[in-house]
């Protein structure tokens, strides 16, 4: 597949590749500038505001020469307010500014599902895991997950007939794990395969929680099945929880150490779910509506109507910042500043390298 881009498009690129600028810096530099082109002449300014040089620019001949290394391995991109972007995913208040994917986009306008759990899955919980991921894609479900070993893998094989969506944390013409190799093939083939990641990016630690927001950020629901009190299972659980999402478990053995972390889900009010039968009852009252209709609802209004800062107001945010990540409500609520002039300073101190964002809308100091 080929795809031509657009002068936007390739400007949109160049923005999202460059330094500093992150998903939520993204979004509010198109709010303020309206197109990449004219954000991307701005950021030198605005970094010299925020006490920085400027950042380092994508050059425009290694964006094109991604974007054509993405075509020729069959792969798109979608920018975030793209038509084809999808939805639910972009109201996540840090929805990836541009996804690549390769295979059928039609996925996107069904109602979908998450299913992760433990890489070591026991036998039983994977079987289970097939099982569920089976009826969910003949109820009309797509079911999402990570391609990685264990439940991820057992979910994806599940649904592989009926639509699955698999969300990677490299390029997409990367595999990780090695063995799954076949199945990421078939998986782009017969269903989607998404990552946000350039051709090439080989999977680090870091990125994998990144993955993570993504597979919740597309479903109406998370089921997690066999999950360590500490594991990347229950981060999905969580950014499900805090994008609005419906979080379900499969109850364990209280004597699994793979079973505490689903048995702390249902302590702390996860739905527990034993069949398809149980995880449609939580997603049919918000799925009903679904597809492009429901799902294009609007989204959470996270940028606010840029507006210039001066030097009295850099001054009052940046000493109320520090090493120990704040919410940015609690700067606007402290400073008695206009919320647009707070994200107005934030963007500059991101941009000249001074400023860090965490999950949850929280902000520090580098």
């Amino acid at each position: 597949m080929r795809e031509s881009m657009t002068p936007d498009q390739i400007a949109k690129l160049r923005l999202i590749r460059s330094a500093n600028v992150g998903p939520i810096t993204y979004r509010h530099l198109i709010a303020r500038f309206g197109t990449a082109e004219r954000a991307l002449t701005a950021l030198p300014d605005l970094a010299a505001r925020g006490g920085g040089r400027a950042p380092q620019i994508a050059n425009i001949h290694d964006v094109e020469k991604e974007m054509a290394a993405t075509s020729k391995l069959g792969a798109r991109y979608l920018f975030l307010g793209d038509d084809a972007y999808p939805a639910l995913l972009a109201q996540a208040e840090a929805a990836p500014s541009a996804l690549v994917v390769r295979g059928d986009l039609a996925l996107l306008d069904m109602p979908a599902v998450a299913i992760v759990g433990a890489r070591n899955a026991s036998a039983a919980a994977v079987r289970f895991a097939r099982g569920l991921a089976q009826e969910l894609g003949q109820a009309g479900v797509v079911v999402v997950s990570g391609l990685a070993r264990g439940i991820d893998t057992a979910a994806h094989v599940g649904s592989l007939n009926s639509g699955t969506v698999g969300v990677i944390a490299c390029g997409i013409d990367i595999v990780f794990p090695p063995e799954n190799a076949l199945l990421q093939d078939e998986v782009a083939t017969h269903g989607l395969l998404i990552t946000e990641h350039p051709p090439g990016r080989e999977p680090l630690a870091r990125h994998f929680p990144a993955r993570n927001r993504i597979i919740a950020g597309l479903c109406l629901g998370t089921v997690v099945i066999e999950a360590a009190l500490k594991s990347g299972s229950l981060i999905t659980a969580r950014l499900a929880n805090e994008a609005g999402r419906e979080v379900m478990a499969v109850p364990g053995s209280p004597l699994d150490p793979r079973a505490q972390g689903c048995n702390h889900l249902i302590r702390e009010g996860a739905t527990l779910v034993q069949n398809a039968a149980d995880v449609m009852e939580q997603i049919v009252p918000i799925g009903q509506t679904s597809s492009r209709e429901r799902l294009r609802a609007p989204a959470q209004d996270y940028v606010s109507s840029p507006t210039d800062a001066d030097d009295g107001a850099r001054r009052s945010i940046t000493n109320l910042l520090g090493p120990v990540a704040v919410p940015v409500d609690e700067l606007v609520r402290q400073s008695a500043l206009p919320p647009s002039v707070v994200q107005t300073v934030l963007l500059e101190l991101e941009l000249a390298g001074r400023l860090t964002r965490h999950a949850g809308g929280r902000v520090s100091l580098v």
